[in-house]
């Protein structure tokens, strides 16, 4: 039994069974990944895969009891190299983050700019896209830590902590007659075309959620990822935007307006995850303490053990 016939299995399972995506991500042959396969299989005695021919088709029943055993032994693996690195050298290495581009553009650059300060010979690689491929990249081990709002608590090969609380904001042009209400509803919103983010982002749950229980229907013309692009599209009069409070700036000069929205929208609340059972270098809970500094060390240890132990 060897490490890469274990890879092959987990990789065959993660990539749907699709032997040629295995062998570009193991860097190998088709040929080499069936045969790594089938040793294994040799070696345990049981078929993991479903067959149809030479095609794998799903996991048989030995296959699904074997799979998160060998889950296990590679992340155990992995936590080996990790703590050999820690000890051999304890400020140097790569700290790979996946987050949203709102937590990129508006939250992290303090606290990248602070950590880089304390652990100048750390690489920091930032990865940005939504927080379904945000949890999969962290319970793949592509990457270290996983910052969005929405869906890093509903994994449950991922530990998650809240790091803040924050609101959504109206972003108009000058002279909107929205500015002119005194108590803004969110009947006076439904009564023009919306810009706000893509499903899925930055508490676009929370946002439909309010219509909804309202009884309201909205015409949200246009979506986005980007806060800047939601306000750019703002400030050439195509509709109402809904931002991210952090995404507003002090000093604008697009010509735009804001007005609070924390009476029509539940509050958000960032979080930041990490792989269940993963083994975390000293430089990783140094930059966890900067972006949430409420977490101790010792929180998010113990944290990460009650889950393991779940």
């Amino acid at each position: 039994m060897n490490f890469q016939q274990l890879r092959s299995i987990r990789e065959a399972s993660r990539r749907g069974f699709n032997l040629t995506e295995v062998a570009n991500v193991l860097f190998t042959s088709q040929p080499g990944v069936s045969r790594q396969i089938r040793e294994l299989e040799e070696e345990l005695g049981v078929d993991i895969f479903e067959r149809n021919g030479k095609r794998l088709t799903g996991l048989t029943e030995p296959g699904k009891g074997i799979l998160p055993i060998i889950e296990r032994l590679l992340l155990e693996a992995e936590n080996l190299h990790q703590a050999g690195s820690e000890y051999s050298d304890q400020t140097k290495g790569t700290l790979a983050i996946a987050t949203t581009h709102t937590q990129a553009r508006y939250v992290l650059p303090k606290v990248v700019q602070q950590f880089r300060r304390a652990f100048p010979e750390v690489r920091i690689a930032l990865q940005q896209s939504s927080p379904e491929h945000i949890a999969e990249w962290v319970m793949s081990g592509k990457a270290d830590i996983g910052i969005a709002t929405e869906g890093l608590s509903q994994f449950k090969d991922l530990v998650s902590f809240p790091c803040y609380e924050w609101n959504h904001v109206i972003v108009v042009p000058e002279g909107h007659p929205l500015l002119r209400k005194e108590t803004l509803t969110l009947e006076d919103l439904a009564n023009y075309p919306l810009i706000t983010y893509d499903v899925g982002f930055t508490g676009r749950g929370h946002i439909d959620a309010a219509f909804v229980d309202a009884g309201l229907r909205t015409d949200i013309v246009l979506t986005a990822m980007d806060s800047d692009v939601i306000q750019q599209y703002v400030a050439l009069g195509l509709g109402v935007g809904i931002v991210a409070s952090m995404a507003i700036e002090t000093n604008r000069t697009n010509g735009l307006r804001t007005v609070a929205a924390d009476h029509l929208f539940t509050p958000n609340v960032t979080r930041l995850a990490v792989r269940r059972g993963a083994y975390l270098r000293t430089y990783t809970y140094d930059f966890i303490r900067q972006f949430a500094p409420a977490l101790s060390k010792e929180d998010i240890r113990k944290a990460i053990a009650d889950a393991d132990n779940n």
